[in-house]
């Protein structure tokens, strides 16, 4: 993939140059997709910038498929959270676990075997459902449903990858 710092860059220079620009994502840039930085270094060279979010991947994917992300009788809250971060650092998966939320996990799919092993660590349930949703929204989505304790199995059994989306919590099947 290209490095966020040369994208960063070319906008610059061809915004500086005169030309109006269109940087087109799908989703809400601002949930994992890196618009932020991207706005941040476009407003530090002095260009200013209009935002048109669309509708984040960890919404619309367990949305089409008609599963609430919460709801009443199942949980209080919905958490957004990255499975892999740019510099290493480790999400407190014990908190998230411990917290009753449900979880929305983005790029999560390299290491997904060592996340569920943390949640199981920290106390989650092993039956606790999991929706996969690959390719949410194309024609090529592909969808599993299980549990914690059988999903990496699963995913690696079905040969599910990036770009997926998963959904950890009882609303899954509620």
């Amino acid at each position: 993939s290209t490095p966020q710092s040369f994208i960063e860059q070319l906008m610059i220079r061809e915004a500086q140059r005169g030309h109006v620009l269109v940087r087109l994502k799908g989703g809400d840039p601002f949930i994992f997709g890196r618009g932020g930085e991207e706005c941040f270094a476009l407003a530090a060279a002095g260009i200013s910038v209009q935002v048109i979010n669309g509708i984040t991947a960890g919404l619309a994917a367990p949305s089409g498929l008609g599963i609430p992300l919460t709801h009443r009788a199942a949980c209080r809250g919905v958490a957004f959270v990255t499975g892999h971060t740019q510099n290493g650092a480790a999400v407190d998966w014990r908190a998230l676990a411990d917290s009753g939320l449900t979880l929305v996990i983005y790029m999560g799919m390299a290491n997904f075997a060592a996340i569920t092993d943390e949640l199981a660590a920290a106390g989650m349930a092993k039956s606790m459902p999991v929706a996969v949703i690959h390719n949410a929204t194309l024609p090529s989505q592909r969808t599993l449903v299980t549990t914690l304790g059988d999903a990496a199995a699963r995913i690696a059994q079905e040969g599910l990858g990036s770009p997926s989306i998963v959904v950890v919590g009882e609303v899954v099947t509620h």
